[in-house]
């Protein structure tokens, strides 16, 4: 970034900052927005579009070889007529990072002269000619897609600091894609009553990239074909060069028959596991002294502490004598166990709820719930692997911002594998936002600024990303070889998004 863009930041943050600083009004007669005098007109020469942070997007899947990687290993059209596998993948990913939710806001995007030429093309495909590239795709060309984004994941990966190779952590969970269709080739009936798809997620919790998507019909159980995906991401982390990696999910995916396999392999795992009979008899025989209280972590409060509010839901339930569940307590303990499948012994961390049943402010009896975990974590405290098994929630924000944000789980087309490329392809545009991130230089005294930049668009929803990145207005002006992108508005993280460009560049 060069001093007079630093200047043009400043003096843009400058004059936002002295329109809203705090001013003792008196009180006034007319209201403030008072824009009445609004005429409008047709601009001439200047061409502008609404998201000016696009382009970059785009020159970031062409940097990281993702572009070339599609056209050198995707083969799905005989005649580039006139489009190339890569303009359809990419078409559809930028349509989702400009805001689009579906197929046919490619329309809105296509006759917008201005997003043309910010892309250097003459056209883009209809919302028709994407869904019928979307059908092309057999199972093994979803497969080919997905290798060719990782191999671009791993260009991205190579340029991080040594720490972030310490540990990979990778987990999958299933999660329900409803549809309203009545004639889509795979749905079916879920555990829920619900007519729809069971995709697969298996991501990467350091950097909530999804690595692995994969697409079922909707009566599939949760942790089908999870192995083979796990082994998939073991090979990738691997080659990335990851010191260690660690699997993990819910008591689905306990995957028993494959621990003694990890184990050999040097893979370290934590999976949630049913509360059987014989692990529930195992952890009552245990005596008091072998249990702990289990101390949850305090919240980390960045603002000064302020006083609670009033638990209003729990005031009705008081008050209208409703049944509830209250903890009183948690207590953690472990034990050896050998599961059927396995021939190794592994060790089993017990988290023991005590809760009492009330209605109103009468109990009416205690109990206890039992949750267990099955690892090969030894080094790490019972505290440890339960707060460690409890972190995968945050993999459920992942899958909410794949679903609401990006929208890629809509199922668009008619057919399950068709769907499945869809997802992929949509999926995308959370990989891109999450390279960007990671590509955001760090140097210098602004180290730990740069540091925290970094991280917060790493883990930013999907809609904050656009209105802060992306949804900047801008004057595109194609001059020589150019194409010039001149930003029009100021947000709070332009100052890090020009840094990024400037990577992009080199």
């Amino acid at each position: 970034m060069n001093k007079s863009t630093r200047q043009r930041l400043r003096n843009r943050k400058r004059r936002i900052e002295h329109r809203l600083r705090d001013i003792a009004w008196s009180p006034q007669d007319q209201p403030m927005l008072r824009g009445t005098n609004v005429h409008y007109e047709i601009a001439d020469r200047t061409r502008a579009i609404d998201v000016g942070g696009m382009p970059a997007m785009h020159v970031l899947a062409k940097r990281v070889g993702l572009a070339n990687g599609i056209d050198e290993r995707l083969h799905l059209l005989k005649v580039h007529l006139p489009y190339h596998e890569s303009d359809h993948v990419l078409n559809i990913a930028l349509n989702i990072l400009s805001g689009g939710t579906c197929l046919e806001d490619l329309e809105l995007r296509r006759n917008d002269e201005s997003y043309l030429n910010a892309l250097g093309t003459q056209r883009i495909p209809d919302p028709t000619t994407a869904g019928d590239f979307c059908r092309r795709f057999d199972e093994g060309h979803v497969e080919v897609l997905m290798r060719v984004i990782n191999r671009a994941r791993l260009r991205v990966w190579k340029h991080q600091p040594d720490e972030f190779f310490e540990r990979a952590i990778v987990e999958a969970d299933g999660t329900l894609a409803p549809t309203t269709g009545e004639c889509k080739q795979g749905m079916d009936i879920s555990y829920d009553g619900q007519w729809g798809f069971h995709p697969l997620i298996v991501s990467l919790a350091n950097t909530a990239e999804p690595l692995f998507l994969v697409n079922r019909s909707g009566n599939r159980p949760s942790q089908e074909g999870a192995a083979e995906r796990f082994d998939q991401a073991l090979t990738l982390t691997r080659r990335a060069g990851f010191r260690s990696t660690l699997f993990r999910g819910d008591t689905d995916f306990s995957q028993t028959k494959h621990l003694d396999r990890w184990d050999a392999a040097g893979v370290k795992f934590v999976f949630g596991m049913d509360a059987m009979a014989n692990l529930v008899q195992m952890a009552d025989a245990l005596p008091p002294e072998a249990w702990c209280p289990l101390v949850r972590r305090a919240r980390d409060i960045k603002t000064e502490p302020r006083a609670k509010p009033e638990r209003v839901k729990e005031r009705i339930v008081l008050e209208r004598r409703f049944e509830n569940l209250h903890l009183l307590k948690e207590d953690v303990t472990q034990f050896d166990y050998s599961p059927g499948a396995c021939d190794k012994t592994y060790r089993i961390v017990v988290v023991r709820k005590n809760l009492t049943r009330e209605r109103g402010q009468e109990v009416l009896w205690s109990e206890h719930r039992y949750f267990f975990y099955i690892t090969n974590l030894r080094d790490e405290s019972a505290e440890e692997v339960v707060f460690l098994a409890n972190d995968r929630c945050d993999q459920e924000n992942l899958i909410a911002q794949l679903k609401s944000g990006v929208c890629a789980l809509r199922m668009p087309v008619d057919t399950l594998v068709s769907n499945w490329a869809y997802m992929v392809m949509a999926s995308l545009a959370w990989s891109l936002k999450a390279w960007f991130a990671l590509m955001l230089p760090v140097f210098g005294r602004w180290r730990e600024q740069h540091l925290a930049e970094r991280q917060r668009l790493l883990r930013m929803e999907f809609r904050t990303f656009l209105d802060e990145i992306i949804r900047v207005p801008a004057q595109i002006v194609r001059t020589g070889r150019r194409i010039v992108v001149r930003l029009l508005a100021w947000r709070p993280m332009l100052h890090a998004f020009l840094r990024g460009t400037t990577v992009l560049r080199c």
